[in-house]
């Protein structure tokens, strides 16, 4: 019997139990995928990530949520570098390895920022669907709709879709007699990130993101880095002025307040941050 220990951490938080939740296994050698898939399925959070020794990097990371894996997501990664600045007893700046390449993470005490590890440009394509049939998916009238929906990639391939209002954000509603419809990511999964600015300044964000779990049900994310930096790529290809820095909320309507950082610089660098909290440690027997 092995035993491998774990932490869980809250990223994106500005209280204790605050942010996205997340488990880390700080030493995953003599894990197979199938073991790691059914711990993440064990924990059901929305992901859980594993540490490997990596001949490239600080660590290698491995995530994975209850049914799949991920080559890249944004809270593991915050809250992954978190737990190896601590197990490495090393500075503020790491290199982690996942398999959508290397990415750079720099800390400022406990509030951790990653660098995407792709830009826009060729990785961005329209919706092959009518943007009225999309916003009927989420319970709205296209008239809600501040442009067309887009599929960004920045590390990881979302849904986009800009509303006018941070009060059509508060209405959406995922319908679930609809849900054949929504559209495929390229890992076969069936996501939707809404966003609108809540101010003049285009500067602050509110922010949802729904995606349908492998029982077929929808579930709401807290904290989505990933698509945060999805919303950087958005910023790109529709011609928003550079350098931007917003700060994005969401996780209201899910009760787990997530505040987000995102800066995009003049050279398209996309940049996400968060504060990370560790709230337990643990250990488990296989």
């Amino acid at each position: 019997m092995a035993s491998y220990r774990f932490r869980i951490v809250n990223v994106f938080a500005e209280s204790t139990f605050g942010g996205n939740p997340l488990c880390v296994f700080e030493d995953a050698r003599g894990m197979d995928a199938t073991c790691m898939q059914a711990l993440a399925r064990q924990f059901n959070l929305s992901e859980t990530t594993f540490i490997l020794p990596s001949e490239h990097a600080d660590a290698r990371v491995r995530i994975f949520t209850p049914g799949t894996e991920m080559r890249f997501a944004g809270h593991p990664t915050l809250g992954s570098a978190h737990v190896v600045r601590d197990l490495l007893g090393s500075g503020d700046r790491l290199r982690l390895e996942f398999q959508a390449g290397i990415v750079p993470v720099v800390a400022g005490g406990d509030v951790w920022t990653f660098t995407a590890p792709a830009t826009p440009g060729a990785l961005s394509r329209p919706v092959d669907l009518p943007r009225e049939q999309i916003a009927h998916m989420l319970g709205l009238d296209d008239s809600a709709l501040l442009s067309d929906p887009l599929w960004l990639d920045t590390g990881s391939d979302q849904l986009l879709i800009p509303l006018k209002s941070s009060d059509a954000v508060r209405r959406a509603a995922p319908r679930g007699d609809l849900l054949v419809q929504w559209p495929l990511s390229s890992l076969g999964r069936k996501t939707a990130y809404l966003f609108a600015f809540a101010d003049d300044a285009h500067e602050e964000v509110l922010a949802r993101y729904f995606f349908v779990k492998p029982d077929g049900s929808t579930s709401e994310d807290p904290g989505t880095g990933s698509a945060c930096a999805n919303l950087g790529g958005w910023l790109i290809e529709t011609g928003r002025a550079l350098p931007a820095r917003l700060r994005v909320s969401q996780g209201e309507a899910v009760l787990r307040p997530c505040h987000l950082l995102l800066n995009v610089t003049r050279e398209r660098q996309i940049q996400v941050g968060g504060r990370v909290i560790e709230l337990a440690r643990g250990a488990v027997d296989i």
